[in-house]
């Protein structure tokens, strides 16, 4: 199985664990003297058997991710670290820009008219050059996932 496929599985067992949980809240209690639609206590073992499922393909991921390197000579690992900070700066940028760039509506001209304190050009600058290096950090991300035997 590749890294990719393994990532995907573990997707469909975290939605396969969310069902669950919603299937068992929905038919632990019923009206006196009717049935429910499902057997709580079944949902409850399939849920403890995906789990275990969950975690070992988890423990798989997590091994492969800091044991492979990429072009860059960087972990998986690290490499997921270093997009989620930039992720994280470009929403920071977009959230300065989209702020500084929302309407000053005055009702009157006695009111105080609000003034821009940081360079729109330079931050949307820098949000394309972050953005260029995310790109290219998740396209190998991408591209060792898909080649990487777990």
């Amino acid at each position: 199985m590749k890294l990719a496929e393994a990532l995907l599985k573990r997707a469909e067992y975290q939605k396969k664990i969310d069902n669950l949980r919603y299937r068992i809240r929905t038919n632990i209690k019923t009206q006196e003297n009717e049935l429910p639609y499902e057997d709580p206590n079944q949902l409850l073992e399939e849920l403890t058997q995906v789990n275990e499922a969950l975690c070992e393909i988890v423990k798989k991921i997590n091994y492969i991710n800091g044991t492979t390197v990429l072009s860059n000579q960087m972990s998986i690992s690290d490499a997921l670290a270093e997009r989620e900070k930039l992720s994280k700066q470009i929403s920071a940028l977009q959230m300065v820009i989209q702020t500084a760039n929302e309407r000053d509506y005055r009702l009157t001209h006695s009111e105080l008219k609000m003034t821009i304190t940081v360079d729109i050009a330079k931050i949307q600058k820098q949000i394309d050059l972050l953005s260029k290096q995310h790109r290219e950090l998740d396209t190998n991300i991408q591209s060792v996932n898909w080649t990487t035997e777990i």
